[in-house]
């Protein structure tokens, strides 16, 4: 029963139900999509924070990096600037001692060529003296020479003179007789001449008179012939001549139109021709163009997704991988500072040997290759077949090639260890030579010196019926046990890289 003081509640109908349903509904929804717009603000800020955070922790980790990569960059620079002035220093010293021996070459040639131009100079003195001389022999010879012949010439010249005008006077009176036989014969010849040409020329006339009556009756027939063919001719070819002139106009006309039109139907067929291709092409563009857009947007949805769930996995990794780069940096500091004593030593090494360098040496620091032209063609063909790092095999092959800057280094260390064996193998050879010489020097004392030790002992000088009292010497069996000496092959290590690669 209801209690006292309290009206009783109406029952609402079932439209009025429904519409209270609906407003709590969109209320509802109102609200969640309230939350969810909160909720999308809220993780925008804090990604756009995060993103800030990181934006700044990254460029201070850079900077710091840089600046540890600055002090060491500067140390290695400091370090290369003093070993490039050592080797400056070295060059200099090399190309000095090259300019004292090329200034000592040079006064040594000028002196000589002094010497060889003041010799030059003696003997053309001594030449043209003896020129001279010659010469005036020559001229006096020249002049006693000259003296006779020209009295020779006047003599000859007189007599020569005297027959001319005796020959002159001869041949004066045979023109004279000559010229009157001449004409008298010339006025003979005239008459008769005259009386031949006057027959010649009536003959002539008579005859030139009758051959130009023929030629003309002649010459007149052969016109008439003439005219009537060449009537006939333009008489049947008038109507052919016609019909040609204009069919040729026309066929000149038919052949420039076709022309004309063979060129509109050319540029016709390649204006469809272009037209139906830039229509394909761009009917292919748009088809694969609308299938990339539908390809990016379906990959845009998946790297989305992907990456946020990558982006929670990127932020613990580099967390770690910062934590790694510091302890790896350090050791590798560490590991530098090491390489850095190691190179001081080395140099100062460098340097104390350097003092104990020849002139040679100085000048020439690296000998030239012992390989023979064939073998460092085959060496220059491996290293071009092996460029690759990826191809070599063996370790020491790699090794070589990250080494191969060091060529030189290995050239000077392989000159000095071929020099030491060398004077170890000739010191060796030295002291068996001594040995030898000392056992023949005191074979010698002992023979030319006489008492009763050296009697007693035997003796090669000591000869009784032309016999000595030192035994056959046989040349004994070596042992199994004895070996021969060692002896130690050194191989160049250019050779032995070219070997192994």
């Amino acid at each position: 029963m209801p209690k006292k003081g309290k009206k009783a509640k109406i029952p609402l109908s079932d439209e009025e139900q429904l519409l209270l349903f609906q407003q709590r509904l969109l209320a509802e929804e109102e609200a969640a999509k309230k939350k969810e717009r909160l909720l999308t603000q809220f993780l925008k800020d804090k990604l756009a924070k995060e993103e800030h955070n990181s934006a700044l922790n990254l460029n201070k980790i850079n900077t710091q990096w840089r600046t540890v990569l600055r002090e060491v960059k500067t140390r290695e620079l400091h370090k290369d600037i003093e070993i490039l002035s050592q080797t400056f220093e070295r060059v200099v010293d090399c190309k000095d001692s090259v300019i004292k021996s090329l200034a000592k070459d040079l006064t040594e040639a000028e002196e000589q060529y002094a010497h060889a131009l003041r010799s030059h100079l003696h003997n053309v003195d001594q030449l043209l003296a003896l020129q001279r001389r010659r010469l005036s022999l020559l001229e006096e010879n020249y002049n006693m020479e000259l003296e006779v012949l020209t009295k020779e010439f006047e003599t000859e010249r007189k007599t020569i003179i005297d027959q001319h005008e005796k020959e002159i006077h001869y041949l004066q009176d045979v023109f004279m007789a000559m010229e009157q036989n001449y004409l008298d014969s010339e006025y003979e010849s005239k008459l008769e001449f005259q009386s031949m040409w006057d027959d010649l020329k009536n003959k002539t006339l008579e005859e030139k008179h009758f051959l130009r009556l023929q030629l003309e009756n002649i010459v007149e027939d052969l016109w008439r012939r003439f005219q009537d063919a060449l009537k006939n001719y333009t008489d049947a070819t008038e109507d052919r001549k016609i019909a040609f002139e204009t069919l040729r106009m026309k066929d000149e006309k038919s052949s420039k139109e076709i022309e004309i039109q063979m060129k509109k139907i050319q540029k016709l067929q390649e204006a469809i021709s272009s037209l139906k291709g830039k229509i394909v092409s761009h009917s292919r563009e748009s088809e694969w163009q609308n299938h990339c857009v539908r390809n990016d947007k379906e990959l845009v949805h998946i790297q989305l997704r992907k990456l946020k769930a990558q982006r929670t996995q990127v932020r613990g990794v580099s967390q770690e991988n910062l934590v790694k780069l510091t302890l790896e940096s350090n050791t590798t500091l560490k590991e530098l500072k090491k390489v850095v004593e190691k190179g001081e030593q080395i140099l100062k090494l460098a340097e104390i040997c350097r003092k104990f360098e020849t002139e040679e040496e100085k000048v020439l620091p690296f000998y030239s290759s012992a390989l023979t032209p064939s073998e460092q063609e085959e060496v220059s063909e491996r290293q071009n077949l092996t460029q690759n790092p990826e191809d070599l095999t063996e370790e020491l092959a790699r090794a070589m090639v990250d080494y191969s800057g060091m060529e030189n280094f290995w050239k000077r260390y392989n000159k000095v260890k071929l020099e030491v064996l060398s004077l170890q193998h000739r010191r060796t050879q030295l002291l068996d030579i001594s040995g030898k010489l000392r056992e023949l020097l005191k074979q010698y004392l002992d023979g030319i010196s006489v008492s009763d030790e050296v009697l007693s002992q035997l003796n090669p000088l000591f000869i009784v019926n032309h016999r000595s009292n030192l035994p056959q010497l046989s040349t004994p069996a070596q042992p199994e046990d004895r070996r021969p000496p060692k002896t130690y092959n050194v191989i160049e290590a250019a050779h032995v890289v070219s070997r192994t690669l």
